[in-house]
């Protein structure tokens, strides 16, 4: 389906920490939006809809955010939608404004993704309220094994993509982990926690948010006319599956493949590895990065280990991928699909600072949740016809 092409030309996030007892929701959200606001160079007037997103409601024991935040974000007489999906979230939620500005139906449109996960238990809502679970690690660690023992990868590719991870994110200045010390000897003398994860291959637990602020083509072209260089949204997909369906592949899962193939489509991309010069993928515990390299057709199958260990995803490889240390550096739940994606659109811009990708000019960015079975991707670009 046709339709109008959408920019992004403001994104604002907060500084990422375990505990930000500062701010209260409200500020943490509050906070994000003003830097975005700013960097689009508009006030809470110009904004025609907001659409948030979080992980569940257990997180922080606050019912229908979306109402409680309405003030905090401008949204007083607007309308104010509340996206879900999982890890995903921050991922749909862009996607969610986006199309919300393809389809005409607004021409500026606020996005926020968040988690004070301070103010909450989320080791108890992901046991589904029950007080005791894995964690997240548990229930993947089994589809990590599973992808060792497929590619014959060595066991040093987990830690050697948690040290790169963690260096990137000393050169961003949001980032919750700055591990100034950390090398794969540290990584692999962490305590084990789910085999064969380890303690430092494992994301952290955040409290933060993200902004971003989308307009039409003639905004874009107005703030890059005013020197101010819009992300261009060339392609964006989403895909889900249930856990437990027959033949299900966790580790390389369909929904995950299909996503990929839909969104390189719409932005004429057929060579993902050539034609994309950087990747922000949701790597929340070490080994999900040569295993989403595969199932995004970035690297062919069996072969996503080997990039890692030749140094191709580093911040001077060939294929940078998490250049602002990711989720395993900064993991507000609900903001971190959103952070991938506005990482993406900062280095398009030229503005991703010391982890800027030198003349980075089409960008995907990539947010899973669940037990791998909801996915949201999009590909950004420095112009809509990058590759013409």
């Amino acid at each position: 389906m046709a339709h109008a092409p959408a920019a992004i030309v403001g994104i604002g996030q907060t500084h990422h920490k375990k505990k930000r007892w500062d701010v209260s929701l409200g500020g943490l959200v509050r906070q994000a939006a003003r830097r975005a606001l700013h960097d689009a160079h508009m006030g809470w007037g110009d904004i025609d809809a907001v659409v948030i997103g979080k992980a569940p409601d257990l997180f922080e024991g606050v019912m229908k955010p979306e109402l409680y935040l309405t003030d905090a974000l401008g949204a007083h007489g607007k309308p104010m939608f509340r996206v879900h999906t999982a890890g995903s979230v921050g991922g749909t939620t862009g996607i969610v404004a986006s199309h919300l500005v393809e389809t005409g139906r607004h021409r500026r449109v606020l996005a926020v993704g968040y988690q004070k996960q301070s103010e909450g238990n989320a080791q108890f809502a992901l046991g589904s309220g029950k007080g005791a679970s894995l964690g997240a690690g548990g229930a993947f660690a089994p589809f990590i094994r599973s992808y060792i023992q497929r590619s014959g990868a060595p066991l040093d590719v987990g830690p050697m993509v948690a040290v790169k991870d963690r260096q990137n994110a000393l050169k961003n200045p949001y980032a919750h982990l700055r591990l100034e010390d950390i090398s794969i000897e540290s990584v692999k003398a962490s305590p084990m926690m789910w085999d064969p994860l380890r303690f430092l291959e494992s994301c952290p637990s955040s409290d933060g948010a993200c902004a971003m602020v989308f307009t039409d083509q003639a905004g874009g072209e107005a703030a890059a006319a005013d020197g101010r260089p819009p992300a261009w949204v060339l392609g964006s997909a989403m895909r889900s599956e249930p856990f437990g369906f027959p033949g299900r592949d966790p580790v390389l899962p369909q929904g995950a493949r299909d996503c990929a193939d839909d969104v390189y489509a719409q932005a004429g991309i057929t060579r993902p590895r050539e034609q994309i010069d950087c990747a922000e993928l949701y790597v929340p515990f070490s080994w999900y990065e040569p295993m989403w390299l595969e199932a995004h057709h970035l690297a062919g199958p069996g072969e996503g280990w080997q990039l890692v260990e030749s140094g191709a995803t580093a911040l001077d490889g060939s294929f940078p991928v998490n250049m602002s240390g990711g989720v395993l550096s900064s993991n507000p739940i609900g903001a971190s699909g959103l952070l991938r994606f506005a990482e993406a659109a900062l280095q398009v811009r030229g503005m991703a600072g010391e982890h800027q990708v030198d003349g980075a000019k089409v960008a995907v960015a990539q947010a899973y949740g669940a037990s791998a079975q909801y996915f949201s991707m999009w590909v950004v670009g420095a112009s809509l016809d990058p590759f013409g």
